[in-house]
């Protein structure tokens, strides 16, 4: 069965370490911060200025002056710090990031990703995304393997606007974990009750099975 939302970003808090700087992007994404794991040092950045953000807030709980880049509610933790958006992207780009969690429309096999624009649908901006793609020190992303229609996410090739190019080195989806190497997507984690065959059958590009391939545990 497929993974939810909750069980993407559970899945993705196990690849944080300590003493991580991780900037979380949009949608899915987010999810991660409330699932890092106890005692675990992680500071988590975020383009409009903020580091050192917490869980999301409890219904009731919400401070409607502390958002992040998408503007969503949040809380900060001992030692938070607030800036201006220009220290914030300097901070991108001179390399300060370890980790970003990205979601995206689309990703290719060779690792290009496109995820801030539908061509004809209207956007207020790519935000933090292409400088974020250009100088994190890695780059994951959180997304469904198929779209609304059931055609895969994976791809050949990106049809939409490129954000970054061969820059995402792992994709958690609903229905797996992958590598991206020299040949394509490596499947190295399949979900709990999602078979082998239905990833390969919902990869449209280029998939390997690692040999040690194993089931995705939280």
């Amino acid at each position: 069965m497929a993974l939810d939302k909750n069980q993407l970003a559970q899945r993705i808090a196990k690849e944080l370490q300590d003493g991580f700087y991780v900037n979380l992007g949009i949608g899915i994404p987010t999810l991660v911060a409330n699932y890092i794991p106890e005692g675990m040092e992680v500071v988590l950045q975020s383009e409009n200025g903020l580091l050192g953000m917490g869980p999301f807030p409890f219904e009731g709980e919400a401070d409607a002056d502390l958002i992040n880049a998408g503007k969503q509610t949040i809380t900060t933790v001992a030692g938070s710090a607030f800036f201006d958006s220009a220290v914030s992207f300097g901070m991108i780009r001179a390399g300060k990031v370890d980790l970003t969690v990205l979601g995206a429309m689309e990703v290719a096999e060779n690792g290009d990703i496109a995820n801030w624009k539908v061509p004809g649908k209207m956007v207020k901006g790519m935000g933090g995304a292409m400088d974020l793609v250009a100088s994190a020190k890695n780059i994951i992303v959180a997304m469904q393997h198929t779209d609304k229609a059931g055609n895969s996410k994976l791809l050949p090739a990106c049809t939409l606007p490129i954000t970054g190019l061969k820059c995402v080195k792992k994709i958690v989806s609903d229905l797996g974990v992958f590598n991206i190497t020299e040949n394509g997507f490596e499947c190295i984690e399949y979900a709990p009750g999602v078979s082998i065959e239905e990833i390969k059958q919902k990869t449209a590009g280029k998939l390997t099975i690692a040999h040690d391939v194993k089931e995705m545990t939280f």
